[in-house]
């Protein structure tokens, strides 16, 4: 489907359910639009005033204004053919699109472009059809999202490795300590898996369906799942580093639970819950048809995986252990 930009017609219908206090998933529904737009709508193009912030909001004639003026600042490359002439030059004798804006402001040039406008004309199908893109020092196929091209290390950040985890968590000696994964099945099922978390200490397993390996969705659900256990039951969860997890700040403000991560290829140092996809791969196979599978289903292979007796916990079961630490906090 082609994408289309809001008009004023629906700024103005978002703009009247706000004021009717109406859920953002239900305004979406109203005007056919997914939440994350209707999101991204009010918090670019809401209305900002420092000094009479008790007129902020969101106003729909406010919004297409900026947002039209976005678009015009957008196709500024394709408006100005002079600019245009000057950019193309200089991205043919090897300059980056940095260097270009950084040199127009230094020259004090009456009209500037930043360099994220160039790398949009770039990729535009203006800049393809001039094959622009060869010109570029780095080329890709096509431009990354801006909020997306982030250093690696931010996502994860060094005060969030597992290195820097208390070393009770280590030795198992506290109870809540969980460890977190995705299952991964055959291509035909599409962005369908099984989460699957374990407790370090009680080894209880914790399986549910995930329809998609958005992070934000992931997360949620996690959340989801995780809330009626209370606080001491799910005090932290270990993740590798693999993209399903990197809204994981949202656990911390959610529901009070630290992430934590292991090195980069580095999946045994979460080496509780490689045993549970071990485990449970016996009941869910690679070409396990996900669509089909129940939560009764899921409900069951759980209670099969905690029903067994366990040689590290004594011969006790991961149920029994987990609910005696469980009694312990009432």
């Amino acid at each position: 489907m082609a994408h289309t930009e809001l008009d004023l017609r629906e700024r103005r219908a978002i703009e009247d359910m706000l004021n009717a206090k109406v859920p953002v998933s239900k305004i979406a529904a109203e005007i056919s639009r997914h939440r994350s737009t209707v999101y991204r709508e009010i918090k670019r193009n809401g209305f900002e005033d420092e000094e009479l912030p008790e007129l902020n909001g969101y106003y729909g004639i406010v919004a297409q204004r900026e947002a039209s003026k976005r678009r015009a600042r957008r196709r500024k490359l394709v408006r100005l053919e002079g600019l245009r002439a000057l950019v193309v030059t200089q991205l043919k004798i090897g300059w980056t699109p940095e260097q270009i804006a950084g040199r127009l402001g230094f020259d004090d040039q009456p009209v500037r472009v930043s360099h994220e406008t160039i790398y949009a004309y770039v990729y535009s199908a203006e800049g393809q059809s001039e094959q622009l893109a060869r010109h570029l020092p780095n080329r890709k196929k096509k431009r990354q999202p801006r909020y997306a091209r982030r250093p690696r290390g931010l996502v994860f950040p060094p005060d969030r490795s597992i290195h820097e985890r208390p070393g009770y968590v280590k030795t198992r000696e506290t109870f809540g300590e969980w460890e977190g994964d995705l299952m991964i099945f055959e291509r035909s099922q599409g962005t369908m898996n099984v989460a699957s978390l374990v407790e370090r200490k009680t080894r209880f397993a914790v399986l549910f369906r995930n329809n998609n390996r958005s992070s934000t969705h992931f997360i949620n659900k996690l959340m989801d799942v995780m809330e009626p256990m209370p606080q001491p039951a799910r005090k932290s969860i270990t993740f590798d580093r693999g993209f399903e997890f990197r809204a994981w700040r949202k656990m911390k403000s959610g529901i009070g639970t630290d992430s934590w991560f292991c090195d980069p290829q580095a999946p045994w140092q979460k080496g509780s819950v490689e045993n549970l996809n071990k485990r449970a791969r016996r009941y869910l196979p690679r070409d396990t048809q996900l669509a089909a599978l129940s939560n009764r289903n899921m409900k069951a292979i759980c209670e099969r995986l905690n029903g067994t007796p366990r040689k590290c916990l004594g011969w006790r079961t991961p149920t029994e252990a987990f609910r005696e630490e469980m009694m312990k906090l009432r």
